[in-house]
């Protein structure tokens, strides 16, 4: 078993994956109850390239866009998957604080909303 924490539309959960089910897929157990989400810092810092957990693929909204909940803003790339970050309500992109290539760290500041 391994035991891995993820984090899906700002929701952390603590997740254990069991290896050797049936159907040769890793049987996933029932998420724990969701747990705060980090709270991200209100300056971007630039974080350091050896411990970033992605980099920045591409950038989907403008600043001053206006952008529907669910639409993509930023799309992460980590270990070879795209990875979209959505706008979470509808809005104004207010600021995007990454540029394609950037490295980030799990919590950074990618975009700001009105």
């Amino acid at each position: 078993m391994k035991n891995y924490t993820i984090t899906v539309n700002g929701s952390v959960y603590d997740v254990v994956v069991e290896e050797g089910a049936t159907s040769g897929a890793p049987a996933v157990a029932a998420p724990a109850a969701p747990k705060a989400a980090p709270k991200a810092a209100p300056k971007a810092a630039a974080p350091a390239a050896s411990g970033a957990a992605g980099k920045v693929f591409k950038i989907e909204a403008n600043q001053g866009q206006a952008v529907k909940k669910g639409d993509a803003v930023v799309i992460l790339e980590a270990m070879k998957m795209e990875i979209p970050v959505v706008a979470p309500q509808d809005g104004t992109v207010a600021s995007i604080n990454v540029a394609v290539g950037d490295p980030v760290e799990a919590g950074a500041l990618l975009a700001t909303m009105n």
